[in-house]
């Protein structure tokens, strides 16, 4: 607007950086596996209270690219947080209460997955609805879990949530 002063972007060298503004309160996931924030929205489902911050494809110290997102008013379930992992097992969490990092942590997969992953096989006795899928972890990175029922072996690709 006319007469307002204006501030300058802030840059790193000659780039222009972003600014985002800090979660009062909300879940941070940071260094998700470039090309998953989609899908991990599609995890938490798309009904939030507050702001959704995205950011695809962005360079990492870490690693060569990440995702990250930024919920505002949500702090997610230990149950999303395992549906996270199997889809970026490398993502880090972080909790917001009052604009401070109150809890910082990375998931660990559990030795044995029940009931988040769908069996494949139309035979497996996991897909009658009376009985819970279960799934060992065979490996984490990359992800290759075998049902416990029929020991049909998944890669990471091949992972259908439920």
């Amino acid at each position: 607007m006319q007469g307002e002063p204006t501030e300058p972007a802030a840059s790193s060298g000659d780039m222009p950086l972003i600014k985002v503004s800090a979660l009062r309160k909300g879940t941070v996931i940071d260094h998700l596996v470039a090309g998953t924030a989609l899908k991990v929205l599609s995890i938490l489902g798309i009904r939030f209270e507050g702001a959704v911050t995205i950011g695809l494809n962005l360079e990492s110290g870490k690693v060569n690219r990440k995702d990250i997102i930024k919920i505002e008013n949500r702090e997610i379930t230990p149950e999303e947080v395992s549906k996270i992992a199997l889809v970026s097992p490398r993502a880090t969490f972080s909790i917001i209460r009052d604009f401070n990092v109150v809890d910082k942590f990375k998931p660990a997969l559990p030795p044995v997955i029940d009931n988040l992953i769908h069996c494949p096989n139309p035979s497996c006795v996991c897909n009658d609805s009376r009985v819970a899928t279960r799934f060992k972890v065979e490996r984490t990175d990359p992800l290759k879990v075998r049902c416990h029922y029929c020991e049909r072996s998944l890669k990471k690709e091949e992972v259908e949530l439920l």
